[in-house]
């Protein structure tokens, strides 16, 4: 018998520093050492809402619907079609946009499955294996290098070559202190992903880590296959130790935090009026007192 599949597990991994490191940071001073603000906590839609969605609409076009009904139903089809990564991501603050996204309907490629599945899977048992857990990890780390590189290139371009530093061992950059990750779903080969970063908290002048909201999405299942939640010590390679955030750089997450804000305003405004626009198309369709379902005619 395969073994079983954990398909809802949550792992948390912490990643030492070394010796050196971990002496040095000791010596910072104690006002870095403060925690960043607890993270505001942002209620994400039901993970099968798009599907659900797209079923209540289905249900109504098959009892029957006037024209304008029919048109109205399909206006909302084609916007979760089109939206469905902004709407459900968005919601929650993630930034979907050109420019701000780490990795988008990046291809799932054969090499990533489980070792052990992939012989499962050449066999064609009915068991096809899953993308290994610690691929997720690697797909979060990619993402977020290039979520640091939307700053140089789009969001503060004047401080390009500091930003672009980030993601190396040079002047100010980042360390990945730990991450947890929490599986929604195993995930297989062939798929696309999207991954999306938000900092958790507004950043201040004395951050030196700070705590980023990560998920992962599953393009053909067109829902999250994993969270994660980074904890990004920020290190100045030059001195050894633990720094803040430089003035620019509080001033880009800055700006960051306001655009995630103002997306989970906007996109949740957004998915309130689709889910008003979908009851007024029940109650006109099947979910009324006189409904008669429309059985067509015969020939």
């Amino acid at each position: 018998m395969a073994p079983r599949i954990t398909c809802s597990r949550t792992v948390h991994t912490s990643l030492r520093l070394s010796k050196t490191q971990s002496s040095r940071f000791s010596t910072s001073p104690t006002h870095y050492n403060q925690p960043p603000p607890t993270p505001i906590e942002t209620k994400p839609l039901n993970a099968r809402w798009l599907n659900n969605t797209k079923t209540r609409l289905g249900k109504c076009i098959t009892f029957g619907l006037k024209d304008d009904q029919v048109q109205e139903a399909g206006s909302i089809l084609k916007e979760l079609a089109t939206d469905w990564r902004t709407l459900i991501a968005g919601s929650e603050g993630f930034l979907t946009g050109e420019g701000r996204r780490g990795l988008w309907n990046h291809a799932v490629v054969w090499g990533e499955m489980d070792s052990m599945w992939t012989k499962l899977a050449m066999a064609d048992t009915p068991n096809k294996g899953h993308v290994n857990n610690v691929i997720y990890n690697r797909y979060a780390e990619s993402a977020r290098v290039n979520w640091t590189r939307n700053f140089a290139a789009s969001i503060d371009p004047v401080h390009a070559h500091e930003w672009s530093q980030l993601g190396t061992n040079k002047g100010t950059g980042m360390i990945l202190r730990s991450i947890k990750t929490d599986f929604k779903f195993p995930m297989t080969y062939p798929d696309h992903i999207t991954v999306l970063h938000k900092l958790a908290t507004p950043p201040s002048v004395s951050t030196d880590h700070f705590i980023l909201d990560v998920v992962i999405f599953s393009e053909r299942h067109q829902r999250p296959a994993a969270r994660l939640v980074e904890d990004i010590v920020v290190y100045d390679y030059v001195r050894g130790k633990k720094a803040p955030l430089k003035p620019f750089m509080v001033d880009g997450f800055q700006q960051v935090w306001r655009e995630q804000e103002s997306a989970r305003v906007e996109v949740g405004k957004r998915v309130n009026n689709i889910e008003e626009r979908v009851r007024e198309i029940e109650k006109a369709s099947w979910d009324r007192a006189d409904a008669v379902e429309d059985m067509g005619s015969a020939s």
